[in-house]
């Protein structure tokens, strides 16, 4: 999720476990934690952007972060701060910090929650920056705020924020399966086979969603809102794999296929090959649209080696995305 829900979901934690003793402290301390796990996004100035895309919510997203750091962070607050518990600091850390991945696994990307195991947890429930989940968090982590460490208001304003987000966050998974329900109905109506289907919310809601379907040779992509009353269309994206032919067995190709769990298509432009990945979706909600969040241009070196480059996006785009995203919301 984004930095501010991170630091406002670690806020509430740190007030739920420590904020009867050390007030505003608590927030305070647990926002820095609900901030740390993200510092991995640091590696992507040392390495190629494979290597970033494979750190991302690796390690510091991971159980076994949150047991090895906490008791470190608590160690060393306790040195600094009036209130001298240990196991106090110890468990406020461990619990902001484990809720960030836990929360991160809702998103489209997931978390290596048990790194070093290869398995990243993504129930794509919910996307990145929603506000329906953020703001009234936010909303009710400021009335606790100002409250007296000792006053039940307090204590019932955050426990209510926590409530509230975490009651959404589960309704999001009911609407992800009655929107799967509606893709796989149109698929079946429409007597299209497929092989694979993947669902996901359109930006900054839950309103509208967005399925990937792959195919033999190609994939489909196809959106729907809650409020639609005309069937879904789906639009055609050939693979195109034949293009990187010459290109499969080479490790680093073979690393980024695996990030993408195969959703990608591969772009000719110019004499330019371009790797698209559908996971992410598009900077549109246009039938056909080609303007991919995650595009990478391949780049072959005369050794042999190849680097992927990520393209730069036209800030028109986002801010087109915008008003298509509230139309498209709104039905068909």
């Amino acid at each position: 999720m984004d930095s501010l829900t991170q630091i406002v979901l670690g806020a509430a934690v740190g007030e739920a476990v420590l904020g009867k003793k050390v007030g505003n402290r608590a927030m305070f301390y647990g926002a820095i934690a609900g901030t740390i796990p993200d510092l991995d996004i640091i590696s992507s100035f040392f390495v190629d952007t494979v290597r970033a895309l494979e750190i991302h919510r690796g390690f510091t997203h991971s159980i076994l972060f949150s047991i090895v750091f906490a008791p470190i962070f608590g160690f060393l607050v306790s040195k600094i701060d009036s209130y001298k518990s240990v196991k106090g600091w110890s468990m406020l850390f461990f619990w902001a910090l484990f809720t960030h991945p836990i929360l991160d696994a809702h998103t489209t990307w997931g978390t290596q929650l048990f790194w070093p195991f290869d398995i990243r947890l993504a129930f794509k429930t919910i996307f990145v920056i929603d506000p329906l989940y953020t703001l009234p968090f936010l909303f009710f982590l400021i009335l606790a705020m100002f409250q007296k460490k000792d006053s039940p208001k307090r204590q019932r304003y955050n426990r209510t924020g926590l409530i509230i987000s975490s009651s959404y966050l589960a309704l999001t998974f009911l609407l992800k399966g009655l929107s799967f329900f509606q893709f796989t109905d149109a698929l079946e109506n429409q007597n299209i086979t497929y092989q694979e289907i993947d669902t996901k919310p359109a930006p900054l809601n839950t309103i509208l969603w967005t399925a990937n379907i792959k195919r033999e040779e190609d994939f489909l992509i196809g959106n729907y809102s809650f409020f639609d009353k005309s069937a879904i269309q789906f639009s055609s994206y050939p693979k195109n794999h034949q293009l990187i032919g010459h290109l499969m067995d080479n490790e680093k190709m073979q690393r980024m296929i695996h990030i993408s769990k195969g959703w990608f298509t591969i772009l000719e432009q110019n004499g330019d090959l371009f790797y698209n990945d559908l996971r992410f979706g598009l900077l549109s909600t246009e039938e056909d649209a080609t303007n991919f969040v995650f595009q990478y241009k391949i780049i072959e070196n005369k050794d042999g080696t190849i680097n992927f480059e990520e393209t730069k996006k036209d800030v028109s785009d986002g801010k087109k995305l915008m008003g298509e995203l509230w139309e498209r919301i709104k039905g068909r």
